[in-house]
């Protein structure tokens, strides 16, 4: 009997391991720099070796929490949109440096150096860096998937995103 409560309680706690990793959260004391992960879906994405458009600000006036950091968006419905799905629109790795992930270490994901794949949110450091993960999506993301499995559990980055200093989130 005690082994099959044992069972039930393990089974009970594995959906929370898969947020076992700290959030990276800057100065700005946001995830994502403070900017809109909903809005990511409605910028244009484009073609592999062109930036992408710019992250857009979120507001201070609608917050979510979610895996132990505050998110900022521009509108009360993405803010909605988040609450309904967070897995969706948070970015991967905890918003860490996807490139910096495949070779196996937690350093920040700038929220302008961005790409969706396969309707998950992926951030990067630098525009070399973006340079190099856009080499081998595929082969960095497998890498990635593979690392992070070892390493989601370490703590979040403490460094400064290289260069940068984030406008969000803004006012009323």
């Amino acid at each position: 009997m005690n082994r099959i409560i044992s069972l039930a309680f393990a089974a009970a706690l594995a959906p929370l391991a898969a947020f076992a990793g700290p959030q990276y959260i800057d100065e700005t004391g946001y995830a994502a720099s403070g900017f809109d992960v909903v809005a990511y879906w409605d910028l244009d994405q484009n073609a592999v070796g062109q930036a992408q458009p710019k992250a857009v600000p979120g507001k201070d006036k609608f917050v979510a929490e979610y895996n132990g950091a505050k998110f900022a968006f521009s509108s009360k419905k993405n803010r909605k949109t988040f609450l309904a799905n967070p897995e969706k629109y948070a970015p991967q790795y905890d918003g860490h440096c996807a490139y910096g992930v495949s070779r196996g270490g937690k350093v920040p994901g700038n929220p302008n150096l961005w790409r969706i794949v396969d309707d998950k949110l992926y951030l990067n450091i630098t525009k070399n860096v973006v340079t190099f993960w856009e080499e081998d999506i595929p082969g960095n993301l497998n890498l990635a998937e593979n690392n992070w499995v070892s390493i989601e559990g370490n703590n979040a980055s403490t460094s400064t995103i290289p260069n940068y200093s984030s406008p969000a989130p803004k006012g009323n």
